[in-house]
């Protein structure tokens, strides 16, 4: 339903008989930040064995390929395009042989900058294959002078400072590095003896293991034969971890930069309530899923019935068919289906995470009164998206974010054919998420067009 999606999710793990199927589950449970690829590399110590291919996790890593994915370390990715186009020749983990020996990296965020990095990058004449800026780090991590593979990526972590989390795969070690802002998640935890990182807890739930902490911003975790050891940077900014995890990119099951992800939404949506109410309304409807938790909040705070008003096709896939022009106002249908019974005749408050473009958000509205609500109220559990994002989401340009094309809240209203809509406010959305009104440590860009790194 949305029109943003985060760029990708990472897993590792060391020092397991079985790394690739615990990869392979643990990329499962990260395939909401990223459909289009999937791909794994492990080691038996010796050498790298690697898999990668278009898809869903389930439908490339069958029973045949895991068996030839030997080892007991292992990286792996789910990848959504954000820099690079959809295709296999950028697909991920990358591996590439170098003076430093045989490595593979795998990496959720987007750099900034990177084209012109690249182009420098070109002039001294090194050669890409991709479109990818995880090339570019490849590419810094391999000119490095520092000494060891840990020195290269603690070298890189210098150098780059956002927005990214990656994981590295040698021979004999797994390295796991998060930029010094922190804009996006990475977690470690323990499989009995064995390590893992991961960029969301979802991760560690599914395979069992334990979750310990958080990788924290500008630190490098090198997990190899002789232990962990942890590498910080020299100076570290104030962190600019991304609020729109909690808004709508992690799972709602998942801890994200030291919360529960569920907590956060729901008081997002108890917030909502108190700031922006709708007096008459009788029912609440969440838009399936991304409004439900917040949706909850709402309803509990303003003391009204929650309902599930909106039914969603959950095998409405990435392929389906696009209906034609003389058809088109069913599109969304083929997704939302309203229940007539729940909301014939009342005033709807339709609560979901955010707007982007607008048109989705039109057309709920639409089929909600189609259905035969007297009033809808849209209700969004976060402050108008009006900027882009450079740090790993893909976002629209500017001037396609609804919220950035008209002035206010009416106009937004008028445009989505609902009798009001009803923004939350800033300091609101950081108080949910963080405690803080003014979300110290958290990067709210593309809601103030306030970019820690350009």
């Amino acid at each position: 339903m949305k029109d943003l999606h985060d760029a990708c999710g990472v897993f590792g793990i060391f020092g397991h008989e079985d790394a690739a199927t615990m990869t392979c589950l643990g990329l499962h449970a990260l395939q909401h930040r990223g459909q289009e690829s999937a791909g794994i590399v492990t080691s038996d110590g010796h050498t790298l064995h690697e898999y990668r291919q278009m898809g869903l996790v389930a439908d490339v890593f069958t029973s045949d390929v895991l068996k030839r994915l030997n080892g007991h370390l292992a990286i792996g990715h789910v990848r959504y395009s954000t820099a690079g186009s959809s295709s296999l020749v950028n697909a991920q983990p990358m591996t590439c042989v170098f003076s430093g020996g045989m490595l593979a990296l795998a990496h959720n965020g987007n750099i900034p900058g990177f084209a012109s990095i690249k182009s420098s990058l070109i002039e001294r004449g090194q050669v890409f294959h991709s479109q990818s800026d995880s090339e570019v780090l490849l590419h810094l991590i391999a000119e490095s002078r520092a000494s060891g593979m840990v020195g290269c990526v603690v070298d890189l972590v210098k150098r780059i400072p956002g927005a990214y989390s990656i994981v590295v795969l040698t021979p004999r070690e797994l390295i796991a590095a998060r930029d010094p802002y922190g804009f996006r998640p990475l977690v470690m935890g323990r499989l009995d003896s064995a390590t893992v990182i991961a960029s969301e807890t979802a991760s560690l739930d599914l395979i069992g293991a334990t979750y310990e902490r958080e990788v924290e911003p500008g630190e490098v975790v090198a997990v190899g034969p002789d232990g962990v050891t942890s590498h910080v940077v020299g100076v570290r900014p104030v962190p600019a971890r991304c609020v729109f995890e909690h808004v709508y990119f992690a799972r709602t099951d998942s801890i994200v930069f030291g919360r529960n992800v569920y907590r956060s939404r729901r008081e997002l949506g108890r917030q909502l309530a108190r700031e922006r109410g709708v007096p008459s309304a009788d029912v609440v409807v969440p838009v399936p899923d991304s409004g439900v938790v917040a949706a909850l909040g709402y309803a509990e705070e303003a003391g009204l019935p929650f309902e599930m008003g909106l039914i969603r096709s959950h095998y409405m896939g990435r392929t389906f068919i696009e209906p034609e022009s003389r058809i088109r106002h069913l599109g969304v249908r083929l997704k939302l289906n309203p229940v007539h019974e729940l909301i014939e005749g009342r005033v709807v408050v339709v609560v979901d995470d955010s707007i982007v473009r607008g048109t989705t958000a039109r057309q709920i509205v639409e089929t909600v009164r189609s259905a035969g609500a007297r009033e809808v109220h849209l209700r969004i559990a976060s402050p108008p998206t009006r900027w882009p994002c450079y740090y790993g989401i893909d976002t629209p340009v500017r001037e396609e974010l609804v919220a950035a094309r008209l002035k206010d809240e009416r106009e937004i209203a008028r445009s989505l054919t609902a009798d009001s809509v009803g923004y939350l406010s800033l300091s609101g959305m950081h108080r949910a998420v963080c405690g803080d009104p003014e979300g110290t440590g958290y990067c709210d860009a593309c809601f103030t067009g306030r970019y820690p790194v350009l």
